[in-house]
């Protein structure tokens, strides 16, 4: 029982009689107020909620218009729980979204069914959405799942005032390694890189993802520029570990990669505090999810240039310096 709900109704009442109908279905959180609503599904989305149509403040619709509009919350499944029959006043609510409509006043069988219904609809469109973001040759996130947890994460620190960390990896000198030693065992290879870079990034949010060819991503989010560093080491040190032979490469006699580090925190001359409204969080940013990806990538540049089986960092809002002249905008060798 690990499907997470959202009961919103002013009523409390309604609230407490919808509890125990859903008891044994799933973890219920509750909610008597479209804000209060919104808070929770920031902090953790519900995989499905229930949602009274009129309340005071904000209404039903207005509160599902708020869903459809969060990327991190769009694909969540809103189930209206209405005393409203009239077809004009449902089509309104499919028009916006909704799911289904459980009339008032309810029953207990049938909102359980109707509730089970919509968890399993969405657990099968979850599995869905996970394999078209896997990489096929490697098993870690492709480019599209990269794109959109970075998206997420990135509204997710800006409401939440917390630093985000990428890491952008090159295997070095890998055309070399397929001219020499065949495309298998270059995908071999791959393989084994993805899974070092997995090593070493093991918390639950965390992601790895082949971001195309033989470049990867690391997005860390909740990680400092020192947390971000200490990766890197661990990405060279892992990949090292894996002592697969590399006689074409100038950079060492095995597999080596270069990396580029950047990192959104409160030591980037660009950091804003997040605003009171979360919703604001994006109209108060001086930077942006893709200044964060052109840092890393810039970074990854300069790593190569310098020698490659190296990491350099580059701060997001040093995206933009003037190229490489010896001062304190030039990334930073972190080996």
């Amino acid at each position: 029982m690990n499907d997470s709900i959202l009961l919103v109704d002013d009523d409390p009442s309604a609230i407490q009689l919808l509890g125990r109908m859903l008891a044994d279905v799933g973890n219920l959180r509750f909610a008597t107020s479209g804000k209060d609503a919104l808070q929770l599904a920031h902090e953790s989305a519900p995989d499905l909620v229930l949602l009274d149509a009129e309340m005071p403040g904000m209404s039903g619709f207005q509160i599902l218009e708020e869903f459809k509009a969060d990327p991190a919350l769009a694909d969540v499944p809103v189930i209206f729980v209405t005393s409203h029959s009239e077809p004009a006043f449902e089509l309104t609510g499919f028009e916006l979204g909704a799911a289904d409509f459980i009339a008032k006043p309810v029953s207990a069988p049938l909102v359980v069914a109707r509730v089970k219904t919509q968890l399993r609809v969405k657990r099968i469109a979850d599995e869905l959405r996970r394999i078209a973001t896997i990489d096929a040759l490697t098993g870690v996130a492709n480019r599209r799942g990269f794109d959109e947890a970075l998206e997420h994460e990135w509204r997710r620190a800006r409401r939440a005032g917390d630093p985000l960390a990428l890491l952008m990896i090159d295997v070095d000198h890998f055309k070399s390694f397929n001219d020499r030693y065949g495309h298998p065992a270059g995908d071999v290879c791959l393989r084994a890189v993805a899974q070092a870079l997995v090593s070493t990034s093991q918390r639950p949010a965390d992601l790895v993802a082949r971001y195309g060819g033989e470049e990867f991503v690391v997005l860390l989010p909740q990680t400092p520029r020192l947390g971000a560093e200490h990766v890197a080491h661990s990405i060279l040190d892992a990949v090292e570990a894996l002592a697969i032979r590399h006689d074409a490469s100038s950079a060492a006699p095995h597999v080596t990669v270069s990396v580029g580090v950047t990192c959104y925190d409160d030591a980037s001359e660009c950091w804003v505090a997040p605003p009171a409204d979360s919703r604001a969080a994006d109209l108060n940013a001086r930077c942006s999810a893709l200044d964060l990806v052109r840092a890393a990538d810039k970074a990854l540049y300069h790593a190569k240039r310098s020698g490659r089986a190296q990491a350099m960092m580059l701060d997001i809002c040093d995206v933009d310096a003037p190229q490489m002249a010896c001062d304190a905008r030039r990334p930073r060798a972190m080996k």
